[in-house]
């Protein structure tokens, strides 16, 4: 029986992708990687520490420069975008539903807890967030499934008690490994063909509200 609904928040609920991408490009500017935020916003959804080997192989996040990279990115990002960003349409209305329906909301996300309070708050949903789990806890970011199983383990779920929804192939990729479905939206930025490993795909949070009575959702809420 569905209990659960697991969360990724960048770009599925909150636009944030781009100023994500663009707080990446500006910090890797100060360390002499020029690259450009557009090639950089195809990498959203996975964490620094897939991110940085993707500029540099020799780069990782628990080692210089690598490190002050990703600090230097943190800050940028809740000092010049956090406060200006904006909830997807539909974004609190579903997390609304879910509550209606007794399911928990569970984040599951591939930001820092700093960057999540920013985040939710910015988007005005901080208050429809029951669980939150981010890269912090986890030792690996998606395309990897550490922070779905963490988030799973603190909700006290199993896989077959949850639904992920999330925006790009990574939360695919990380979803799956966990072994749980997953609907993605296209709000973050990719298409159908990119997204074609889910198991449903909408537009937005408002489209995915009015299709909660569609799989994968009525064969995990009539589970015995």
């Amino acid at each position: 029986m569905l209990k659960a609904i697991l969360l990724d928040i960048d770009g599925t609920l909150i636009d944030s992708n781009d100023a994500h991408a663009q707080a990446w490009s500006q910090a890797l500017r100060q360390f002499n990687y020029d690259v450009p935020w557009s090639e950089i916003r195809g990498w959203i959804g996975m964490g620094g520490d897939k991110i940085l080997p993707r500029v540099d192989k020799s780069l990782n996040d628990k080692e210089e420069p690598g490190t002050s990279i990703s600090r230097v990115r943190q800050e940028i990002f809740l000092g010049e975008y956090a406060a200006k960003l904006k909830p997807q349409p539909g974004a609190r209305e579903l997390l609304m539903r879910f509550q209606q329906r007794s399911l928990m909301r569970v984040a599951a996300t591939s930001a820092k807890r700093t960057e999540l309070d920013a985040i939710l708050a910015a988007g005005g949903i901080a208050d429809q967030i029951d669980i939150a789990t981010t890269s912090d806890e986890a030792a690996r970011s998606k395309p990897d499934a550490d922070i779905i199983k963490t988030a799973l383990a603190k909700a006290s779920v199993s896989r077959d008690e949850a639904i992920y929804v999330g925006d790009t192939p990574y939360d695919i990729s990380a979803a799956h490994k966990a072994g749980l479905p997953i609907v993605a939206l296209r709000c973050g930025g990719w298409n159908d063909k990119e997204l074609r490993d889910a198991d449903a795909i909408y537009e937005s949070p408002a489209e995915l509200l009015h299709h909660l009575d569609e799989a994968p959702f009525p064969a995990r809420t009539n589970q015995a």
